[in-house]
């Protein structure tokens, strides 16, 4: 090691050491690079329009829409009140409008508090449904790149080669 140092010590020996290295790399690489097979597929798209996330969102829709109704309902009951309120403000006591400023106030407070927790319950089913299309979307990459043989699969690149993109694929296989 020494010796091979010693040798390419003048700046000009270590320049060209290093350019052979650099052509050494630089002519590996093409071959290397043949010999792979890459792909890609944009895990958004499968998110947005396979048939299983489609039918998950119809599902949840389902599943929260009486809830939904509920807090709709709601707000437009409170909306009503408070309209009512105003209108009336001026011929009704200080001691109703304060009764019904309150009652309004604990129904706004409780209609929150449910809308929070039903966002939440939303979020986390959905959560739930994404986690199960994203490992049966794996599952699918894995099988056509197996398939295939694939080296690599790239997901969610910046920029792709359209002709390397197998999301359509994968969104076909999903349908089965």
């Amino acid at each position: 090691m020494e010796i091979i140092l010693s040798q390419l010590t003048t700046p000009s020996k270590l320049l060209q050491g290093l350019m052979v290295f650099a052509a050494c790399c630089v002519s590996v690489a093409p071959v290397y690079a043949q010999d792979s097979k890459v792909a890609y597929f944009d895990s958004q798209r499968v998110m947005r329009e396979s048939s299983p996330s489609k039918a998950a969102e119809a599902k949840i829709e389902q599943e929260f829409s009486k809830r939904s109704k509920e807090l709709f309902d709601t707000v437009t009951k409170i909306k009503g009140l408070a309209e009512k309120l105003d209108k009336e403000s001026a011929v009704i006591t200080d001691a109703d409008r304060v009764k019904r400023q309150r009652d309004l106030t604990d129904m706004d407070q409780d209609f929150k508090r449910k809308q929070r927790i039903y966002n939440e319950d939303l979020n986390q089913r959905r959560n739930e449904e994404i986690a199960s299309l994203v490992e049966r979307a794996q599952k699918v990459v894995k099988q056509i790149a197996e398939l295939e043989k694939y080296d690599i699969v790239l997901q969610d690149a910046v920029y792709f080669n359209p002709r390397i993109d197998i999301t359509d694929k994968v969104i076909k296989a999903l349908a089965k």
